[in-house]
């Protein structure tokens, strides 16, 4: 059985991809993903702000709106340990890359385009396999239009794609007027591989403090259905890579991505929620399901329930609203 994929020109021994998360901390972390089962690994972010958290450009474009990174620096860990400032970032990817056997793929986490840009060629030069950009910010100043919003996205990849030679995804929030058009421009702009969706964690009040604070909710498998239908809508119109992230949980979870036409399956709440051994039995759980249903591998099934190759495409537009709603009884 042929589990094997290819995400962002990379090959891949299977489609689960651990994406940003704590358990890249430390190389033993690393080492137990991989011994799992892991394809390869999205290290953490490193933050914008923890490069040029001075830079008057960087506190223009924070004045948008506060919490607005997909992973704020309040979710950055305050101990020494692990708070690894830009150049242990990148000290922290070359032993990574010398430790591990799989794709190690940095993440940079930023929107104003300036200094931080630099260290795409810094998390190349020290090994990475491939770079994932993250660049959601939250727009609240009502004098910026849509289209502002999305050069900024088109702007900030096209200078590392100048800055960096390998691979680039794009780590996306589903929050556009037409994401169908933005995916499409990103395309069209070199993306190497596109990410949906990243979750934000939105702020929450405390109620006795009177204070706004953040916190941290893992996914559910209910999360999965907006990247699941917006991967098979994209699927066969742009050139890119497609990874599926939010709510991938279980084995069910990988194949109804990867039949959208996701090339990979990317996990996060699960795996803190479970540890990383539960790699292992996603991938047991999808070998037995690909066996009972006479799959021989990936290439098979993939894309097979896109919008494209589904006998009603409108399943995955407007129509579909009516139909679920008359479903519940």
């Amino acid at each position: 059985m042929d589990l094997s994929t290819t995400y962002l020109g990379l090959k891949l021994k299977n489609p689960i991809v651990p994406s940003a998360s704590p358990l890249s901390y430390t190389l033993d972390g690393m080492k137990c993903l991989e011994d799992a089962g892991a394809a390869a690994i999205v290290m953490y972010s490193l933050f914008e702000e923890q490069i040029a958290h001075e830079a008057a450009e960087l506190e223009h474009y924070l004045a948008y709106g506060t919490e607005s990174f997909a992973e704020s620096m309040t979710y950055i860990p305050e101990s020494q340990e692990y708070n690894l400032g830009p150049e242990d970032y990148v000290e922290h990817v070359r032993k990574a890359k010398e430790s591990l056997g799989i794709p190690v793929i940095g993440s940079l986490n930023g929107i104003s385009p300036g200094g931080w840009i630099e260290y795409a060629k810094k998390i190349e030069e020290a090994g990475a396999d491939a770079l994932e950009l993250n660049v959601y910010y939250i727009p609240t100043d009502p004098k910026l239009t849509s289209q502002d919003v999305e050069n900024r996205y088109i702007e900030v990849l096209e200078t590392v794609k100048r800055t960096a030679h390998i691979p680039v995804a794009m780590k996306l929030s589903p929050y556009f007027s037409s994401f169908s058009n933005v995916a499409q421009r990103l395309d069209a702009a070199g993306v190497n591989g596109l990410v949906l969706f990243n979750r934000f964690y939105q702020p929450d009040i405390d109620l006795e403090a009177l204070e706004v604070r953040p916190n941290v909710i893992l996914s559910t498998p209910q999360a999965l259905r907006l990247p699941l239908r917006w991967i098979a809508i994209l699927y066969g119109k742009v050139k890119a890579s497609l990874a599926g992230t939010s709510g991938v949980h279980t084995a069910e979870d990988v194949l109804k991505m990867l039949m959208a036409g996701a090339d990979v399956a990317m996990m996060c709440s699960a795996l803190l929620k479970n540890g990383p051994g539960h790699i292992g039995l996603v991938l047991r759980d999808l070998q037995t399901w690909m066996l009972e249903h006479e799959y021989l591998s990936i290439r098979q099934m993939k894309g097979s329930m896109s919008q494209k190759s589904v006998a009603d495409p409108a399943a995955f537009e407007r129509a579909n609203y009516t139909k679920a709603l008359q479903s519940f009884k």
